[in-house]
């Protein structure tokens, strides 16, 4: 394919096609919107294919990296209504409980509750908005560090959090 083999192109698509799409229609939600990050992944793959390094990983974790990249992408992309994200914080971390709320987001806004604010606020950063780690440490002005140690620390708590409200 890295040569320019649109045989070998075709044979890689055919191989990869499910899961590629899959994966972008897990992230996304939108099998129309999921068809276009595949595509999109595809076109990628050929383009850069001269620049895979198999000592790197396999070419399905490579291609699939691009995948979620591109989904994560679009959907940041698809917000239709952009939520602050100090509004959203605000909302998920001091908001008052509603008798209306959804069974699962009274769990996730006690969860956040239960944390440190400050893993609670990376958390949401990271999960809501898709920041990355230096995203989260320039919006909290702290150091990256300390960005991936809260974010590590409040996800280990959440999984005990989640496992102990699954065993009861």
């Amino acid at each position: 394919m890295a040569a320019g083999d649109t045989q070998a192109a075709a044979s890689f698509v055919r191989r990869y096609q499910a899961r590629v799409f899959g994966l972008a229609r897990a992230v996304l939600g939108d099998a129309a919107v999921a068809e276009e990050v595949a595509q999109e992944a595809f076109v990628r793959a050929w383009r850069h294919a001269a620049v895979y390094d198999a000592r790197r990983g396999k070419v399905s974790t490579w291609l699939l990296t691009i995948t979620r990249n591109l989904a994560v992408d679009a959907l940041r992309l698809r917000r239709e209504d952009p939520v602050d994200p100090q509004r959203l914080l605000t909302e998920l971390l001091d908001g008052e409980r509603r008798e209306d709320a959804p069974q699962d987001e009274e769990f996730v806004r006690q969860a956040l509750h239960s944390l440190p604010r400050e893993q609670a606020r990376v958390i949401a950063l990271t999960v809501f908005y898709g920041m990355t780690g230096k995203e989260v440490a320039d919006w909290e002005g702290i150091p990256l560090g300390t960005a991936k140690t809260r974010l590590r620390r409040g996800m280990a708590k959440l999984r005990e959090r989640m496992e102990v409200a699954g065993d009861e």
